[in-house]
């Protein structure tokens, strides 16, 4: 115990445990939210990413929409459920994916 006394009573050392204490927990930016915004930041980053390619895909679809008949059609057809005059429409619905 005698030989821990010194290093205990040094000023330098003291104040040095202090600021990293006072770092890692009462400081403004501490590490624990700087961790916690680390992995918000990352989750925005996948939203981000999913978004994009969503935007893409609609670019395309729009894009297709704007130059062909067929695909007017095509998706007047599937989101609609539009018609041609004499013609019947069966609407099959998958079982496993309306129980989930």
């Amino acid at each position: 115990m005698k030989k821990a006394i010194p290093y205990l009573t040094n000023k330098y050392l003291i104040a040095a445990i202090l600021f990293i204490v006072w770092m890692l927990f009462y400081d403004q930016r501490d590490y624990f939210q700087q961790k916690e915004r680390r992995d918000e930041l990352k989750k925005l980053e996948l939203k981000k990413a999913y978004y994009e390619q969503e935007i893409e895909k609609t670019k395309k679809e729009l894009y297709d929409l704007q130059n062909s008949p067929a695909a007017i059609e095509k998706y007047a057809r599937e989101r609609y459920l539009m018609k041609k005059d004499g013609e019947d429409i069966f609407i099959i619905e998958d079982s496993s994916a309306r129980k989930n």
